[in-house]
């Protein structure tokens, strides 16, 4: 009922999404925040700002960076940050392994599906609304180099990824710097729906060879069409 609805809405050039921070987990996740000192978040796959807010919203206090390519969204973004000077929106831009002057990027009508990565041809089917969404060109950063102008010698850093199947490139970009997080956040996915995109057993050994531990899984999309979890947010911390 709710996706019908959704789709109903969407016709009409609304969106119906949770309200920032009502859900269970972000008070989880400040919780964790706390708990670890962080004191610097970076906010990639930044979308409309609703990660950003619902930290916010659940008590971090601390800076946030944020990181969108999409047009439509990151204008939304800057809108949500307003004139907050804790919250910081990067100029638009995509994060990846390589900084380049010009990368393309589907920005899909359903802009949370919005992905550096071609959509598979199944996907395609039992997604079309995702699917659908035009070529956007944006330069494309990594955050090895962003970090000298965007962190401190002593933050305490939490990077949150949420890239449609580009979360492992962020990774690469991060070079050396993997080391000096304190905490992660990334959306893997359970059943491909990029190509290219990293398996997730891939993902989970990579961090967990990087010395971060499990603190925290949040479920994410189930599709009736595959019969599966699509996705789900998993956070570390190191020990």
């Amino acid at each position: 009922m709710v996706g019908r609805f959704r789709r109903l809405v969407r016709r009409l050039g609304y969106d119906v999404l949770p309200f920032p921070g009502a859900a269970p987990h972000w008070a989880r996740i400040a919780e964790l925040l706390a708990h670890h000192k962080i004191s610097l978040v970076l906010d990639v796959g930044a979308n409309a700002g609703q990660y950003a807010t619902a930290i916010r919203n659940n008590g971090y206090r601390g800076p946030i960076v944020s990181y969108e390519p999409t047009a439509g969204a990151h204008a939304a973004l800057v809108q949500a940050a307003g004139a907050n000077p804790d919250w910081i929106v990067a100029p638009r831009c995509a994060v990846g392994d390589a900084a380049h002057d010009a990368v393309s990027i589907n920005a899909s009508a359903e802009s949370d599906m919005s992905s550096l990565l071609p959509m598979t041809d199944q996907a395609k089917q039992h997604m079309p609304t995702a699917a659908l969404g035009v070529e956007e060109t944006v330069p494309m950063v990594t955050l090895a180099g962003e970090w000298p102008a965007r962190v401190s010698s002593t933050d305490r850093v939490f990077l949150k990824v949420d890239t449609q199947g580009y979360e492992d490139k962020v990774l690469d970009g991060l070079g050396g710097r993997l080391d000096a997080l304190t905490g992660l956040q990334l959306e893997i996915g359970l059943q491909a729906i990029y190509e290219g995109q990293k398996d997730y057993l891939g993902i989970l050994n990579r961090v967990t060879r990087a010395g971060f531990e499990a603190a925290f899984v949040v479920p994410g999309y189930y599709s009736r069409h595959y019969r599966r979890m699509i996705d789900f947010d998993m956070v570390w911390f190191r020990s």
